[in-house]
């Protein structure tokens, strides 16, 4: 299979325009008659970027216009060769014996710079000033070298018969004026329709219209001097010249159009060179001529089937560069005949993709014979021009006939704002592969451009969306973030809460925006369709904001996010699967139960037990004891007692035992007081002892003994209207010492280990505080999930850090930024070194309880850290030389921690960030 070239079409000027260079004044002169879209790329590639007309005006034109060196040397360079060229051909003319009109010249000259001109504030803009050089050197060379010198070529060509029949200088001057018109009209009209693209268009007036058109006039005008004449000088003398007359001026005028429009100089001269292949680089290729060039549908054929993709390149090349879109069409009509039904549709996306000329897929489904018959006939019509002067726009009727056409239809008008039209092309293709995804794609845009008001768009019903893998990802994702913001219109439709209200329609405003500034990423078929949604929800939405309400943020935000510290009352938020859990053994039961909280340092086991107490009601009561208060505990078992009978006595209202007798008897004086509180209480009572590994370290250190284990046991299992809640790092299987085993068989645990994601997002969105004024992107909550796998403590850490960095950015610094955080702002704190330092009462908790029980966990840790995909347990017993058994052990231990997790066969760290402070 021969390889398919890939064409490159352009000029290969490699700098701009010389002003000194007479060579590139040539090179100019070349590109206004014979490569005029060398100008449009010119202006592209050295003068600027493009301007939308809609951000146009008169005065902006021209201060952009004076701004920019490289468009306005190249007006310059243009009036200059309006005003040299048609003189220097003159005094060729006249060197050769040609009888010149320099009158007619210096006329032709000031026509040509004025309709440069004027030309140059059309072509301004639209941000072009390639139609400004182009018009006004085509249309004042032209003129000038017909109207001057061309009409003695006319009538050396009829052989003088209009002037020996007709005496007399009107229909002299009308026939020269006339054929001057002609051709200067042509060579313009050819010259701005390549420079600033439209070839469709300029196809169908140039085959329907050119020679139809002249002819008639001609014929027509001859008749009319004839008549004329006959008044004055006799019927029969007059009619014989009007006929002689008429066929001349038809003939000539005839043949002007045919070689303007058709341009079949540069068709004969070059097609001859460009049959094989066509050369990249030849300055013969024909550029300004719509006749097709021989072989060329043959070439593209074959591209085309063994090379989709460079096919396609190749022809826009052809449509950017020539004026070739009549075999280019019937090229690719032709191999999507053929295609295979499962390559039907990619094919065609990619048709889609990024055509120089959207026509081009119109007429993949319409027919374009069917256009060009229409305005053949449309151009012997001659009065219907005048009634429909805009019907020379071609007009695409799509066929849904075969699947290549209903396919191409369903594209074609997805870029036309007919997503309903859209939908039922792609009904027909709906079985075929993306056929579901397309058809999808349209229902939706449909159902989406149907809504105006946000009324409409709050009762808005999203279909499901396909799974992937998707033809359209990156609309699919534009489509998601449309989604959110019916949701987010739904909830400003049924809330009542002013706040929420300002806050969802902000986030609302905020999509639409970030998807008007994300356009340009859309594919173009249904890239200016969202945009026209976008703007819709964005204009309907910013009418009701004053109805709304705006939330407006006058001083620093109270930060609501608690960092170290237990969290209570209403800024208590999940952990509803553990405080059901302690509802159902404390309110529902007969008897009360005791529990054992585990989980590794600050995942909120102090917070559950101090809100624990709002769901037990008023007849429940619950006693808190922080068993790091009691220190080193010099005075034993009977100081420990001591603490605990504090805070009972503070919960009950029951004066604690003496401190002596503490000391003293501590089991028989705490068991003793313990059945006075129980025979004083209404319903039951829970006691808390937090940080509960505390009671080990006292006993490895010998300052209590052993025997409290059993003591504490024979307590929890003493009354019904009593129960222990212990809270600590350690699960019952790592607690293997003797004096702990009985003890925990008499406790239910619990275990404590990281929020979900829903939970997550409820902690940071809603913390609270009903008037929290602040928002997140779903990506920035997403995020920061990733980062924390919701660990509550980290959680807080980064929604406390982002409040932090707010208020100093708008009130501190005094300066303006949207009151909803986003994923750079969660990079910005994490990225600050004073992040890890203020996390470090978690991280070095985590890395400390690494050290303890089985070995080699640390240096785990340390060898995955590189690695966020984690690694086998090969590659870790390979690199950290321990037996399968120690290295199992340790994995399981620091499993049971919440510190690593095997997923696919790989070991990693759970905690992003945990894993983060270990590399620093």
């Amino acid at each position: 299979m021969t390889p398919v070239p890939r064409l490159d079409l352009a000029p290969k000027l490699k700098r701009p325009l010389s002003v000194w260079n007479p060579l590139d004044y040539l090179r100019l002169l070349y590109w206004v008659f014979f490569f005029p879209q060398a100008l449009r790329w010119y202006v592209d590639t050295f003068g600027g970027a493009y301007i939308p007309e809609a951000q146009m005006n008169r005065e902006k034109q021209w201060r952009l216009l004076l701004q920019n060196p490289i468009q306005l040397q190249l007006v310059f360079q243009g009036l200059f060769l309006t005003v040299i060229t048609p003189v220097a051909i003159g005094f060729i003319f006249q060197a050769i014996n040609v009888r010149v009109e320099w009158f007619t010249i210096v006329f032709c000259v000031a026509y040509g710079a004025l309709f440069g001109g004027s030309l140059g504030s059309v072509g301004n803009m639209v941000g072009r000033v390639a139609r400004n050089v182009a018009g006004g050197v085509a249309a004042g060379v032209a003129s000038c070298i017909v109207l001057s010198v061309g009409y003695i070529v006319v009538l050396s060509v009829t052989g003088g018969t209009v002037v020996n029949l007709t005496s007399g200088v009107l229909p002299y001057l009308a026939l020269s004026v006339y054929v001057g018109f002609s051709v200067a009209f042509g060579v313009t009209g050819s010259v701005l329709v390549s420079a600033t693209g439209g070839v469709a268009v300029w196809v169908a007036v140039g085959l329907g219209l050119g020679v139809p058109f002249s002819v008639v006039i001609g014929v027509t005008g001859g008749l009319l001097f004839g008549t004329a004449r006959g008044i004055a000088f006799g019927v029969a003398f007059g009619m014989a010249s009007g006929v002689a007359s008429g066929v001349a001026f038809g003939m000539a005028s005839g043949v002007a159009f045919g070689v303007t429009v058709l341009r079949a100089e540069t068709w004969l001269i070059g097609s001859p060179l460009n049959l094989r292949i066509i050369q990249n680089g030849s300055w013969l290729l024909p550029r300004i001529t719509p006749l097709p060039i021989p072989h060329l549908v043959w070439h593209l054929q074959n591209w085309l089937q063994n090379d989709w993709e460079t096919g396609l390149h190749n022809i826009n090349q052809l449509l950017t560069y020539t004026l070739q879109f009549i075999p280019v069409v019937q090229a690719v009509n032709r191999v999507l005949t053929t295609t295979p039904s499962e390559q039907i549709i990619w094919r065609v996306s990619l048709l889609a993709t990024d055509p120089f000329d959207w026509a081009l897929v119109g007429f993949a489904s319409g027919s374009l014979r069917e256009q060009i018959k229409l305005h053949l006939v449309k151009g012997l019509v001659f009065l219907g021009y005048f009634d429909e002067p805009f019907s020379l726009t071609l007009r695409i009727n799509t066929r849904l006939d075969t699947p290549a056409r209903a396919a191409a239809a369903g594209f074609w008008h997805l870029h036309q704002y007919e997503p309903e039209k859209a939908r039922e092309a792609f009904a027909v293709v709906r079985s075929l592969l993306y056929g579901e995804e397309m058809y999808t794609l349209a229902q939706t845009l449909e159902t989406f451009h149907k809504a105006e008001k946000p009324a409409s768009i709050a009762a808005i019903q999203v279909p499901p969306f396909p799974q992937e893998p998707l033809l359209r990802p990156d609309t699919w994702k534009v489509l998601t973030n449309l989604r959110r913001v019916v949701e987010d219109v739904q909830f400003v439709e049924r809330s009542v809460s002013r706040s929420a209200r300002s806050l969802a329609l902000n986030r609302a405003l905020g999509e639409l925006t970030k998807i008007l500034n994300q356009a340009d990423t859309l594919p173009q078929a249904e890239q200016g369709l969202i945009i026209d949604i976008a703007q819709t929800w964005k204009e309907s939405l910013l009418q009701i904001t004053g109805e709304v309400g705006e939330i407006s943020i006058t001083k620093p935000v109270v930060n609501p996010y608690v960092v170290g510290d237990p969290v209570e009352g209403h800024l208590f938020v999940g952990r509803e699967d553990i405080i059901r859990q302690l509802e159902e053994l404390w309110v529902m039961g007969n008897q009360l139960q005791s529990v054992v909280l585990y989980g590794h340092r600050r995942m909120g086991k102090t917070s559950i037990l101090l809100n624990a107490a709002n769901c037990l009601g008023s007849q429940i009561q619950l006693a808190y004891v922080n068993l790091l208060r009691l220190g080193d505990s010099p005075q034993g078992v009977g100081e420990v007692l001591m603490a605990i009978c504090d805070e009972i006595s503070e919960t009950v209202k029951l004066p604690p035992p003496a401190d002596a007798d503490l000391l003293n008897l501590p089991y028989r004086t705490f068991e003793r007081y313990l059945k006075q509180v129980e025979a004083n209480l209404e319903g039951g009572l829970i006691i808390a002892l937090d940080e509960f590994e505390k009671i080990e370290d006292l006993i490895e250190a010998g300052k209590i003994p052993i025997d409290f284990m059993g003591f504490l046991r024979g307590l929890v299992q003493m009354s019904s209207k009593i129960a222990f809640a212990f809270a600590g790092l350690h699960t019952l299987e790592e607690m293997t010492a003797d004096y702990f085993q009985p003890f925990f068989a008499s406790v239910i645990p619990i275990h404590v280990g990281f929020q979900e994601r829903a939970a997550t997002r409820q902690i940071l969105a809603n913390p609270g505080n009903e008037d929290f004024p602040l928002d997140y992107i779903p990506e920035a909550l997403d995020e920061i999930y990733a980062l924390t796998h919701g660990q509550p403590y980290l959680v807080q850490l980064l929604g406390f850090q982002l409040v932090r960095g707010y208020n100093d950015f708008v009130f501190e610094q005094g300066r303006r930024r949207d009151p909803v955080f986003t994923i750079e702002d969660v990079e910005a704190v994490i990225n600050d070194p004073e992040f890890f330092q203020r996390g470090r009462y978690y991280f070095d908790g985590v890395w400390g309880q690494a050290a303890r029980g089985a070995g080699g966990q640390q240096t785990i840790v340390q060898l995955l850290a590189p690695y966020p995909d984690g690694l086998s347990l090969d590659t870790l017993a390979q690199s950290t030389g321990m037996n399968d058994a120690d290295l199992q052990k340790a994995l399981n231990t620091l499993k049971r921690h919440d510190v690593v997790e095997e997923t696919q066969g790989k070991w990693r760290i759970m905690v992003e960030l945990f894993r983060r402070w270990v590399l620093r």
